[in-house]
């Protein structure tokens, strides 16, 4: 099954997990440079084919306990051994906002890959910046999160430019994790028929209605050529309900596809992982759900409960009235004007 690849982004969305329950005052733990490395070692050694270690981001304090790093040079510098040959390292760009002049062009000691978060209010800066690190060397992924957000002719630039830049792949992103088989196969279908045959196809899918696996199912189902990469996280440790779990999907592979990947090491890395999950930080819950099921932020709902102390009809109420203006971008202000828009503020 070379045509698939597994990536593990445990670090990543997992750190940005913790990273935004620190930020909200939540109970919660760092990761310690004992811990990354050791779950970055188990999953190297679980053979998946892509391991992330973290993302990329100025700040002026020290977020490596997120697994966010200040340059392409800090993070590179913990890449571990690799099991395979073949098996490549990559970092998360959450926007253009460093300046590509002080990124070092790809060698050997830097990461493979650079994932790139289109940010929706900045798209063409985006696709500029994803542009100068392809350039540079860097085999680019580009993420255009909130898929579902994107109109036709902003998913068609994304296209496009990935085709003009030779990109590695191209994901269509389920970050409210509320996609149905049905959208898995819209989005497949039409990246395949737009995209040169040798840009990989990627998918991200979040597990708020629980539909993660059997979405990834539908994708793998498929009938093609094309090369896929599926994205997946140790108990599914990521922002909101989380994602796909990487222990469920690597027992998938070798069961159905005859793949060889180590799940006993995917445990021991689980064993690890699980220690941060405090207050349930991820997992299924009926908040999440909820937010999911009528198509928007899952802050909004935790923010409803939490400050608001509403039950889940209410929430569900609530939300299923929210404003497209509103629906895709949660903060704390929205949340506000969108209890006065409907008078219970």
């Amino acid at each position: 099954m070379n045509r698939i690849k597994i990536l593990d982004c445990t670090l990543r969305d997992g750190g940005f997990a913790l990273e935004d329950a620190d930020k909200n005052g939540a109970e919660t733990k760092t990761f310690q440079r004992g811990d990354r490395d050791k779950i970055a070692n188990y999953i190297v050694e679980s053979n998946v084919e892509i391991v992330e270690l973290g993302a990329i981001e100025v700040s002026d304090c020290d977020k490596k306990g997120f697994a966010i790093y200040q340059n392409m040079e800090e993070i590179s510098s913990i890449i571990p051994h690799k099991r395979r040959n073949n098996q490549l390292f990559a970092g998360f760009y959450r926007g253009p906002d460093i300046d590509t002049s002080s990124i070092p062009s790809w060698d050997e000691s830097k990461l493979d890959i650079t994932r790139i978060c289109l940010r929706y209010s900045e798209l063409k800066k985006s696709l500029e910046f994803s542009k100068d690190l392809s350039k540079k060397g860097y085999k680019v992924f580009l993420q255009p999160m909130v898929t579902v957000r994107y109109s036709d002719a902003e998913l068609q630039m994304v296209l496009n430019a990935a085709n003009e830049m030779d990109a590695y792949a191209v994901y269509f992103v389920d970050s409210y994790g509320y996609m149905t088989p049905e959208d898995v196969i819209k989005y497949f279908t039409w990246f395949n028929e737009t995209l040169k045959p040798s840009i990989h196809i990627g998918f991200h899918a979040h597990n708020n209605m629980e539909m993660a696996l059997l979405n990834v199912i539908t994708l793998l189902n498929i009938d093609t050529d094309r090369k896929i990469i599926i994205d997946s996280c140790a108990t599914g440790m990521g922002q909101g309900t989380g994602n796909l779990q990487s222990e469920v999907i690597l027992n998938y592979m070798n069961a159905n596809y005859n793949c060889n990947y180590n799940v006993d090491k995917m445990y021991q890395a689980c064993e690890i992982v699980d220690e941060f999950n405090i207050n349930r930080l991820w997992g299924y819950s009926i908040p999440r759900y909820i937010a999911a099921n009528n198509k928007t932020a899952y802050k909004y709902a935790i923010e409803l409960q939490d400050k608001y102390q509403m039950s889940y009809s209410e929430i569900d109420q609530i939300l299923s009235n929210i404003p497209d203006d509103l629906r895709f971008r949660y903060t704390v202000e929205n949340t506000k004007e969108l209890l006065r828009r409907l008078g219970k503020l």
